[in-house]
């Protein structure tokens, strides 16, 4: 399956029927007079966030959705039957975005079962036999019905994950989520491996937590270069950032300050989200060397920075039990005791 994490749709609600023009004709009955029925509501456009569902991949091949009209009234007092609501089954983490400046977010649908009605369908018109009074013992006139509203607006998928991995490119954000977890991401002696976001299940201690690995970030990320941006909002909603540092790059301090400034450049609240530094592939250098690195890093505003080798685990420990402590108790699986993670048991990803 693809991953698509936008996508633009055309959605209308149902129009609703039209009231009925009727006069009763029984025989032995002298007098008649009107019996034209109302017009039922048309149908609602309704947008469901499933859990089950993980790309909105689907509206690739079906982007029109078009509620049913309401049904017209008819003679003998018989109202019309109200449409059934057109429900829009979407991600969890799916919002819906204006087409008219594609920054208005109309719904965020952020929990599963969540429903939201967009747009309301037509009320149905009123049957001539409502309009009849005392001095208008036979009138003639109806309503129409209210007419359908119609828009396009934009999907977008936000992957909702505990810890956001974010690094530049080669940073072995790959390697590393494929080693806490069963994710199985392209990892390659090249950059832009990863294409799409990956998730991955990390198990700690007996508690557990979702790690969300999107592709790497280059200079000018924020403004469309490289991948560009598009990504970025995967991790607007995690709770603890992540960041890798490639030790074998020319200047560590370099690459933390480029991501930094992208994160800041991309969204503010981003830069305000807690961060968690770690220095990958310390297997790769001595010790001296790697302290020398951390020590740098220290002063150029990491907080703590986490020396550690996503290929052998080491120092791994000591970063999960920081990303726990960053993590409210809520959101934190406890397993129950003695239970395994079993070896075939693969996490939820959006692929």
């Amino acid at each position: 399956m693809h991953f698509l994490d936008q996508a633009k749709i055309y959605i209308r609600s149902g129009a609703g029927g039209p009231g009925a023009v009727s006069f009763r004709r029984e025989k032995y009955i002298q007098y008649g007079g009107p019996d034209g029925g109302n017009g039922g509501k048309g149908g609602d456009v309704v947008f469901e966030a499933v859990a089950g569902l993980n790309t909105l991949i689907d509206f690739r091949y079906t982007q029109h959705f078009k509620a049913k009209r309401g049904g017209h009234g008819m003679g003998k007092n018989r109202n019309g039957a109200a449409a059934d609501d057109l429900v829009i089954k979407v991600p969890v983490g799916t919002q819906v975005i204006s087409d008219e400046d594609g920054e208005t977010v109309l719904l965020d649908l952020v929990e599963a079962g969540q429903r939201e009605v967009l747009i309301e369908g037509g009320m149905g018109g009123r049957g001539n036999a409502s309009y009849k009074t005392s001095t208008n013992r036979a009138p003639r006139q109806h309503q129409p019905g209210i007419p359908y509203e119609e828009m396009w607006v934009w999907l977008r998928l936000k992957l909702l994950a505990d810890v956001g991995l974010v690094g530049l490119p080669n940073a072995g954000k790959s390697t590393f989520i494929n080693k806490l977890s069963n994710a199985k991401a392209k990892v390659g002696a090249y950059a832009f491996t990863t294409l799409r976001p990956q998730l991955g299940v990390v198990y700690h201690k007996g508690r557990e937590f979702v790690l969300a690995d999107i592709p790497g970030l280059i200079a000018g990320a924020s403004d469309g270069a490289g991948i560009g941006d598009r990504f970025l909002g995967h991790i607007e909603r995690c709770r603890v950032l992540l960041h890798l540092i490639d030790i074998s790059v020319d200047d560590p301090v370099e690459a933390m300050k480029v991501v930094e400034q992208e994160l800041e450049a991309y969204a503010g609240e981003l830069s305000d989200k807690p961060r968690l530094v770690a220095l990958n592939k310390v297997d790769l250098v001595d010790d001296e060397l790697a302290a020398e690195y951390a020590r740098e890093l220290l002063k150029a505003g990491a907080h703590e920075v986490f020396p550690i080798s996503g290929v052998t685990g080491q120092g791994l420990p000591a970063l999960l039990d920081a990303a726990i402590e960053h993590l409210p108790a809520a959101t934190v699986t406890e397993r129950p005791e003695g239970e395994q993670e079993e070896a075939n048991e693969t996490p939820w990803s959006p692929i």
